[in-house]
C-alpha cells in the first residue's frame, strides 16, 4: 500500500505576476487516482513553529507568519508570501515529518509536497520558504526517531539551503547529485556533491549513482533516508540541465528503494522540482515515482 501525505492547502492560486505554480500538488492526487494504484492518503498537520525555529531565523519565521517578509526576501523566494502561502510553507515540513513517521512504520511513504531545499536559516529562496528536509530531520533525530539520517536529494538542483543549515552535524549526511551549472549559481557545501555536466544522460547518471550510493549507506549507516525526488533530471524539463528519460528516472528510483530496503532502510521521500508547461505530465510523473518506490520497498 502507498501510504501518501496530501492536504488541500498544499494548493493554492498562483499570485499576481509570478510564473510558479502550485497546482501540480492537486493534478498528483488526480494522477495517482486515475493509475488505479491503492493509496491512503494522510494529513498533515502544521509544523509546531518551535521545530521551525531550530532550523531557521526566528525573524525570519515570524516575518512569514505576520506575512511581512521583505520585498528583497519575497523576490529571492520568487513569490509574495500571502496568507495561503504562508499556511502550506507550515503544512508541507509537517508532511515531510508524518511522511517518515509513516515510513518507520510501512518502510516507505511519500510527502506530496516539500523538498524546499533552497530555503536558508533567514530567507527563503528558488520558490522555497522553509526548509521541511531540514527541519523534519531535525525533529525525528530530537525526538528519538532516528539516530542517523540520510537525505539524498537527487533534484537536478544543489539542495544549498539543506546542506548550509545542516553543515557540521555528523547525525545527518547531505549527499546531493545535481546539474553543476544549475541554480544555484553559488553551491554550499553538502556532506558529498556530486555535480554532473549539462545534458548527463540514463547511462552516465546511473553509473554515478549505483558508484556512490551503496558506499555511503555502508559508511554511515542512517536508520532512515529522506528522499527528496525531484523528477527535474528529466530530459523534458523546463528548468532542468540534464537528460534522464522516463526509463531513467525509473531506474533511479528503483534503485534507491532496492538499496534501501535490501539494508532495511525506511525512505520518506519529497516531490521536489518539476517543471513544465503540461501540468498533468508533470504530475504524471511525480506520482509514477511515488508507485514504483512503493512497489520496491513492498
Amino acid at each position: 500500500m502507498l501510504h501518501v501525505i496530501h492536504h488541500p492547502a498544499y494548493v493554492s492560486p498562483a499570485t499576481d505576476g509570478n510564473v510558479f505554480r502550485f497546482d501540480k500538488y492537486g493534478l498528483v492526487m488526480d494522477a495517482l487516482a486515475e493509475s488505479g494504484v491503492a493509496f491512503q492518503c494522510h494529513t498533515p498537520q502544521p509544523m509546531p513553529r518551535i521545530w521551525i525555529e531550530v532550523v531557521h531565523d526566528p525573524a525570519y519565521v515570524d516575518q512569514v507568519l505576520t506575512l511581512s517578509v521583505p520585498p528583497e526576501k519575497e523576490r529571492r523566494i520568487g513569490f509574495p508570501v500571502t496568507d495561503r502561502v504562508m499556511r502550506r510553507s507550515l503544512l508541507s515540513p509537517g508532511g515531510t515529518w508524518l511522511a517518515a513517521k509513516l515510513a518507520l512504520t510501512h518502510g516507505y511513504a511519500a510527502n506530496a509536497a516539500g523538498g524546499s531545499h533552497h530555503a536558508l536559516a533567514d530567507t527563503g529562496a528558488g520558490y522555497c520558504v522553509f526548509n521541511d528536509l531540514a527541519i523534519a530531520a531535525n525533529r525525528l533525530i530530537a525526538e528519538g526517531d532516528a539516530a542517523r539520517i540520510l537525505i539524498l536529494d537527487l533534484d537536478v538542483h544543489q539542495g544549498d539551503g539543506t546542506a548550509s543549515l545542516l553543515a557540521g552535524r555528523g547525525d545527518i549526511f547531505t549527499l546531493s547529485i545535481h546539474a553543476e551549472k544549475n541554480f544555484p549559481v553559488r553551491k554550499a557545501r553538502s556532506t558529498l556533491d556530486i555535480g554532473l555536466e549539462d545534458g548527463t544522460g540514463d547511462d552516465a547518471y546511473l553509473a554515478v549513482l549505483t558508484d556512490i550510493l551503496p558506499r555511503v549507506l555502508d559508511d554511515f549507516r542512517p536508520d532512515l533516508i529522506l528522499y527528496q525526488a525531484g523528477i527535474d533530471p528529466h530530459a523534458d524539463d523546463r528548468l532542468g540541465r540534464l537528460a534522464l528519460s522516463d526509463v531513467g528516472l525509473d531506474a533511479r528510483d528503483r534503485f534507491v528503494m532496492r538499496q534501501a530496503r535490501a539494508r532495511s532502510l525506511p525512505v520518506a521521500s519529497t516531490m521536489g522540482g518539476g517543471y513544465g508547461a503540461d501540468r498533468m505530465a508533470i504530475a504524471r510523473r511525480h506520482a509514477a515515482c511515488m508507485i514504483r518506490m512503493a512497489q520496491e520497498m513492498a
